[in-house]
């Protein structure tokens, strides 16, 4: 590492009774880091509701037949979490909270190994739904019938995300159509209408987690471009520009999941969009430190 990152954060103090002392004196004058506790702490509440949101719809879906990728696939958002969770905990590390000399070859090879497993959680979550699509692709068609004909069968009914057990109480209130979808290995149904809302959210789910990885691809770039001590040029342009982008896309998406009612969804992605903007903020003053290095010498 060619610069410093933290001269105003705890590790660039050298003794743990300064950090202790000065901490109140560090976040008055910092009302960015402030900020950023705010908005992981709610990242971190919204978690709980992706948890809660993955055991009902399980409660929709499993059945005696399923395999441990069917598990992972039905708890591929609370995986995806977890993993951006950690990533975000490590760029943090990186850009802010550790100086320079913490970088140790072992702290290094740690921080490098987790960001694998990382990668591999939101990879795997890139094939539950891709696979998904799939799913919906290969769903069975039910042509002039009546809902109710498939009623007290175990299965359930969805729209837009909400699931109901399917009973002769329910089965005209849920849908008055003729054509409807099996789908979710068979345990789900839906009507047409409610087949393309499946269909939008399905992709909006695979294009919002195939936009985030090509963010965390633009800030990687960043970062190794900063180790070298590099604070300007066309490669931090361009990435700097394309994860500018990148963010535009990721708020339209937010603005479709409030469009189809879903505010928690258009929260949290406002909020994680937020969480990778301090990222970017840190970056941004780590630039401003590698200058005034640069004009130092």
């Amino acid at each position: 590492m060619e610069s410093t990152r933290q001269q105003e954060g705890p590790a660039a103090h050298e003794q743990g009774s300064t950090v202790a002392g000065e901490g109140g004196q560090f976040f008055a004058n910092n009302p960015r880091q402030i900020l950023k506790i705010v908005v992981y702490g709610l990242l971190l509440v919204n978690f709980a509701h992706y948890i809660s949101n993955d055991l009902n719809v399980s409660r929709h879906t499993v059945h005696d037949g399923w395999r441990w990728v069917d598990w992972t696939t039905a708890f591929a958002t609370t995986l995806d979490e977890s993993a951006w969770f950690l990533l975000l905990l490590l760029l943090e590390l990186e850009t802010f909270l550790l100086s320079d000399a913490a970088f140790t070859q072992g702290r290094l090879r740690l921080m490098h190994g987790l960001r694998i497993v990382c990668y591999l959680a939101i990879g795997h979550t890139v094939f539950a739904f891709s696979e998904y699509l799939l799913e919906l692709n290969r769903a069975t068609e039910h042509v002039g019938v009546a809902l109710c004909s498939f009623a007290d069968s175990g299965l359930s009914f969805a729209r837009n995300l909400e699931y109901w057990d399917l009973g002769a109480d329910n089965c005209q209130q849920l849908s008055s159509e003729t054509h409807f979808f099996q789908f979710a290995q068979n345990q789900v149904l839906t009507d047409s209408a409610g087949m393309a809302i499946e269909w939008e959210l399905a992709w909006a789910d695979f294009f919002e987690v195939v936009l985030w990885l090509l963010i965390l691809m633009m800030i990687e770039v960043m970062v190794r471009l900063q180790e070298k001590g590099v604070a300007g040029g066309v490669k931090l342009r361009i990435a700097q520009g394309f994860k500018g982008l990148l963010y535009c896309f990721l708020w339209l998406i937010a603005a479709y999941w409030a469009y189809r009612g879903h505010w928690i969804f258009a929260w949290d992605e406002a909020l994680w969009i937020l969480g990778f903007m301090a990222i970017g903020m840190n970056l941004s003053q780590w630039r401003q430190e590698i200058r005034a290095d640069a004009s130092v010498q």
